[in-house]
């Protein structure tokens, strides 16, 4: 049944927020232990059920969300909830208030079920570092689930709820959609606003949604998205979501640097989505993209610096302990980067070649973006390893290569099932135009019916 079949369900007393609820609180109790994909779980959500389920029996007004059971990833503020980021610096940190996001969900009828294990302060693509303990692949179990929104992914893999949100920083919702099998969507910069969300580096981070099916991204979407005064960054325009175009009607780009980066087995799983999607009459064309080299080093300068900079307020005055006192050691790692690149001796040198990089390949995609409606490949360049195993930075920085293009580019992008390699999932990215959210939406409607 795809979500918004299920909120018309609910609607229609075919089945009620407080049964929807308590199946999930079923499959969390009995897997939770072993995937490990909430920190926190709060069973009075069942007030909030009982209260959807009277005003829906009375014949009043009930949201777009009525009855829904959503995850949130820790570094987003829920009043109430431990907001911790997964890290020991805030272990015990109570959110004081909703995120705009969290209160535009609960006027929709959304029920906020607990918090989503992560990467420490979102800093990894493996979902290791938590000061919580690492979470496990429910869909290749033994396997890490990606990061930073890896408790996310999973707790949907899992049927542990509806919808989870996550934020993505250089692809840390799309990473573990595509390790753990399930949707996620990156949107356009400034769709989605950040207030409430612990930042990682401001420039690049949006909150969005992982879930099941298309319908679920698109009707979450359409309620957290849209301005808010509190984030300058939001985007004045309403931005159309309900877009209705059929594969063949859609023209995609193929960019050959990005399958040369990519495992042979990846690409094979790739080619063959691209193959059913082309028997549908949609158009498409090899593209170059002649920047692949630079995008990792320059997304990763420019981390650092807004990195060490978004940590500073945790000095251990205000907010848990002092981060540098308590943090792992990737989460200090970006510390340490970021204090060294911000040093007045370099007077912003590295900083500031990096932000012309980052225009470089901002100008290059949408270049190529003028071209098609859509740059279709592969999410990951890579299969998940398994959890525990040891990998150098730069081996776990090269989880990025493919996502972070959105996140310098500002652009929409989307990751969904393209199949599977010895039964591991293999995600494929969708990237669009600014503002083309929909299309990208529209796009995976098509692929996800093949």
């Amino acid at each position: 049944m795809e979500i918004m079949d299920k909120v018309e369900m609910i609607k229609d007393h075919g089945m009620t927020a407080s049964e929807n609820l308590e199946r999930f609180i079923r499959t969390i109790r009995a897997k939770n232990d072993d995937v490990n994909a909430f920190i926190e779980v709060r069973e009075e959500a069942f007030q909030r059920a009982e209260e959807i389920d009277s005003r829906i029996a009375s014949g009043e007004r009930t949201g777009k969300l009525a009855g829904l059971v959503i995850g949130v990833k820790s570094n987003i503020n829920v009043e109430g909830f431990t907001v911790s980021a997964a890290s020991r610096t805030l272990e015990n940190y109570t959110g004081s208030y909703d995120a705009t996001v969290i209160r535009r969900i609960k006027e929709e009828d959304g029920i906020i079920i607990g918090m989503t294990n992560m990467d420490e302060f979102a800093a990894g693509s493996s979902t290791e570092t938590s000061f919580f303990g690492p979470t496990d692949n429910p869909s290749a179990p033994g396997r890490i689930p990606g990061g930073s929104s890896g408790g996310s992914a999973a707790a949907v893999a899992a049927g542990m709820c509806d919808i989870a949100l996550g934020s993505d920083t250089g692809g840390s919702i799309r990473n573990p959609a595509s390790h753990c099998g399930v949707m996620g969507f990156k949107p356009t910069y400034g769709l989605v606003s950040r207030q409430g969300l612990l930042d990682l580096a401001m420039s690049f981070d949006q909150i969005g949604p992982l879930a099941a099916d298309v319908s679920g991204l698109q009707l979450t979407l359409e309620v957290i998205s849209g301005q808010d005064p509190t984030d300058p960054t939001t985007i004045a325009e309403d931005q159309e979501l309900g877009v209705d175009r059929e594969l063949k009607d859609i023209r995609f780009g193929v960019v050959k640097e990005f399958l040369e980066v990519t495992d042979d087995s990846i690409d094979a799983a790739i080619q063959r989505k691209l193959d059913l999607i082309g028997d549908e009459g949609a158009e498409i064309v090899e593209l170059d993209f002649g920047y692949i080299d630079l995008c990792l080093p320059t997304y990763y300068l420019i981390n650092y610096v807004e990195f060490f900079s978004a940590t500073r307020k945790y000095d251990g005055r205000k907010y848990g302990h002092r981060i540098e006192d308590v943090c792992g050691p990737e989460v200090l790692r970006r510390i340490h980067m970021g204090s060294y690149i911000s040093q007045k001796e370099l007077s912003g040198k590295y900083y500031r070649r990096a932000l012309q990089a980052r225009s470089l390949i901002r100008r290059e995609i949408e270049g190529l973006l003028k071209d098609v409606d859509i740059i279709l490949g592969p999410t990951v360049p890579k299969l998940p390893h398994r959890l525990g195993e040891e990998l150098e930075p730069m081996e776990m920085y090269a989880y990025d290569v493919l996502t972070v293009i959105a996140n310098l580019a500002g652009i929409p992008a989307a990751s969904m099932p393209a199949g599977d390699v010895d039964g591991v999932p293999v995600g494929l990215q969708l990237q669009a135009k600014p503002g083309d959210d929909g299309m990208i939406l529209s796009a995976m409607r098509g692929i996800a019916s093949l």
